[in-house]
Formats: structure tokens, sequence, C-alpha cells
């Protein structure tokens, strides 16, 4: 079943984690608020300076599950990364007139934390 939230949410996410972040731009608004396990960012561009790092590292996805409504939709997945073979994490999407306006990101920063130490010990 799919909802006009959940719909903005899954084309946003199979864009990103298809390596074209240019057009998972296209479902973000310009003034989006993301909360990010290291604080809060606003405006599109604060949200690409965060997000696009990332996506270049990204080396696989799997979307776990999906839920949304008129106004809000959540996911889960598991991505594959080059420092971290498996980080999963969720998102809470808050989508107004066909853009994301507000995006909460929850992950595990511990792996990516660890392979950075275990990269500069190298």
């Amino acid at each position: 079943m799919t909802s006009p939230a959940l719909d903005v949410a899954l084309a946003y996410h199979h864009a990103w984690t298809g390596k074209d972040f240019e057009k998972a731009m296209t479902y973000v608004a310009d003034d989006i608020v993301c909360h990010t396990p290291g604080g809060p960012l606003s405006g599109a561009e604060a949200f690409r300076g965060f997000m696009g790092p990332f996506t270049e590292i990204l080396t696989g996805s799997t979307l776990l599950s999906a839920f949304g409504d008129e106004t809000t939709a959540l996911l889960m997945y598991d991505t594959a990364t080059l420092p971290v073979a498996s980080a999963p994490g969720a998102e809470l999407l808050t989508v107004r007139e066909g853009k994301i306006v507000e995006l909460r990101i929850v992950f595990d920063r511990a792996p990516f934390d660890a392979a950075r130490e275990a990269a500069a010990g190298a």
C-alpha cells in the first residue's frame, strides 16, 4: 500500500541509494530540517553537505521496511559502505507538497568511528 509521503520517501531513497544524489535532492525542500546523530541541520545545502559524502562511500543498500500515510513515512534499511559492511539505519520523513521538509535519521555511528580509528592506526 502506498501513500503520498511514502511515495516521496521511496523515490528519494531509491535515488540516493541508486547513486543519483542530484535526483534525490529534487525531493528535498529548500528549508529542510534534518535531525542527525550529530545534531540538527537546517537547509538543503547543509543537508547536501551531510548526505552527499555518505552517498559517495555507499556500495549497496537493502530496504527492510517502509510505512507511510498522508504526511509521514518511515523507512528502515541496511547499507553497505566502503568502510563498514553493514550499517543499518532508519529515517522518519515529513512530506509537504511533494517535498521532504523534515527528516530524522537514526543510525549507529560506532562502526564508522571504529573504521576511522582502525584506518588511522594502520
